[in-house]
């Protein structure tokens, strides 16, 4: 699964990743956690668009809002069997912009997991494959606008962590997967693992199993 992700960097690389030219004001964040807002790039009326969503998908079907809180990620490999997901990835796709995240290990003998953070080589932003939706609370009138983190098999370098991560999508195929009219079976060759190569890996302190910590130290590797 993915829990916790961090970004932090600046507007103007934002723009420039995305190719975008208005983005909403973000502060750095080095420990997003569900339930949380999060910023996702989407089509939208006047084309690409970033915007803030919760983290947890509120299907429109929905009766209760408290379901976002056990769709915080959907397995890619059951997208279109799952009535929570397959309208989202029918329709409502988007990415979410980050430059690293969390997994848990488990360590023989120990109660406690060992968090570790995961980058890029280069540390540069990145973007999860991710779906949204729109639920309006029928007593309140209140819409509320979700998404969730889509998952895969981890690859040979995350496998000895956890068996999941989330699917980094590759620059060329940012517009083709939030693009609503493109064709499931394309869509579903992008839903693989990143290569290892591509990413790094290391150990972090505990701070981060904390939400309301959230600061550099989150992030910062320790031996």
């Amino acid at each position: 699964m993915c829990g916790r992700f961090a970004l932090s960097a600046p507007v103007d690389v934002l723009r420039c990743h995305f190719k975008i030219k208005e983005v909403v004001d973000l502060s750095p964040r080095y420990n997003i956690a569900p339930g949380q807002q999060v910023a996702a790039l989407r089509f939208g009326r006047r084309g690409k668009e970033i915007v803030m969503l919760r983290w947890g998908l509120i299907p429109f079907w929905a009766r209760d809002k408290r379901i976002g809180a056990r769709l915080i990620n959907a397995r890619a490999e059951t997208l279109e069997e799952k009535s929570s997901f397959r309208h989202s990835f029918n329709k409502y796709r988007c990415l979410i912009p980050a430059d690293g995240f969390y997994e848990w290990k488990e360590i023989p003998g120990q109660k406690t997991k060992q968090p570790y953070f995961i980058r890029m080589n280069d540390s540069g932003l990145f973007a999860i494959a991710g779906l949204w939706s729109t639920w309006k609370d029928k007593a309140s009138g209140e819409n509320i606008e979700s998404c969730t983190i889509i998952t895969t098999d981890s690859n040979p370098l995350l496998a000895d962590i956890h068996p999941r991560m989330p699917v980094i999508l590759p620059q060329e195929s940012y517009n083709s997967w939030i693009d609503p009219q493109t064709e499931s079976g394309e869509l579903e060759k992008m839903l693989c693992s990143c290569p290892a190569e591509e990413l790094t890996a290391h150990p972090v302190n505990g701070l981060c199993n904390n939400p309301q910590n959230d600061s550099p130290e989150c992030i910062r590797e320790v031996r």
